[in-house]
């Protein structure tokens, strides 16, 4: 906490940074999030706007400025540095400036973002924060197996529409069809009654190429990102391991030290008297 402002020790800034940086107002932020979602869910519901829907458009305008006035704490705490150097202090301006938009009728879209709100969890919540850091940090090795995924999906395109395009239109009558068909065989919903056996009542052989694509794309290449994103999260949690097993070291060695400099003092006195 001790680098969380620029500002003087003991000034108003500094106490402000390290009181809007406390576990009691962390915590309240997170209450109030978790309970500004809730009501946001309620408010959908006909039943209870009609009950209580101009106690909910309160509540929700309440925790719109209270985060509104952390911000601006933050701001004036953290100073601009520190505020922009966090991504995470970013992430909640972002959120926060979004609840500011206009909410008219006519920009019912706008007004459904509220519930973006909700997603300051991944910013407050430091287990959630070392999942975001996990994903960002396998995407490099995500790419390399989205870009497999998709010469994989092309070839079965260009096959299918090839094969079934002028047959079955609906599904693979253009390379985009076919994308979006193969995209739902590999999600396997409905793939074979709906899909895949109406085709090999016309094409009985059909299955010698929906089945190496469904081992391909949903148990083989998607398991893939599967595996980067473990290995990822698990190198993660060995980084934070290692940071605080040097955290601790260092403490060790510091008293350790501390220990025989009053030791060296003290034999210093012991001699001097003697």
């Amino acid at each position: 906490m001790a680098d969380i402002t620029d500002a003087k020790e003991g000034s108003f800034r500094w106490k402000l940074a390290h009181w809007v940086d406390s576990p009691r107002i962390r915590y309240s932020i997170l209450g109030l999030i978790v309970l500004n979602a809730l009501t946001l869910g309620l408010s959908t519901s006909d039943r209870v706007s009609a009950v209580i829907g101009p106690v909910l458009s309160v509540f929700d305008n309440i925790v719109l400025w209270i985060f509104v006035a952390e911000m601006v704490a933050k701001l004036v705490g953290y100073g601009l540095k520190h505020f922009f150097k966090s991504p995470w202090n970013i992430f909640d301006l972002v959120i926060v400036s979004i609840g500011l938009l206009p909410t008219s009728a006519n920009l019912s879209v706008l007004r459904a973002l509220r519930v973006i709100r909700a997603m300051r969890l991944l910013s407050v919540v430091p287990q959630l924060r070392s999942v975001i850091r996990a994903l960002l940090e396998a995407l490099p090795g995500m790419g390399a197996v989205i870009i497999l995924l998709f010469i994989v999906y092309y070839i079965f395109a260009v096959m299918t529409t090839m094969l079934y395009g002028d047959t079955f239109p609906q599904w693979f009558g253009t390379i985009g069809e076919s994308l979006y068909s193969l995209f739902q065989i590999m999600t396997l919903e409905s793939w074979s009654m709906g899909i895949v056996r109406p085709v090999m009542e016309v094409y009985p052989w059909a299955w010698l190429l929906f089945v190496p694509f469904i081992v391909a794309t949903s148990f083989a290449v998607l398991n893939l990102f599967i595996g980067i994103l473990v290995n990822t999260m698990q190198a993660a949690v060995e980084e934070a391991q290692d940071l605080e097993l040097e955290r601790i070291l260092k403490m060790v060695t510091d008293s350790n030290a501390q220990t025989r400099a009053e030791l060296a003092e003290i034999k210093a006195l012991l001699k001097e008297r003697g």
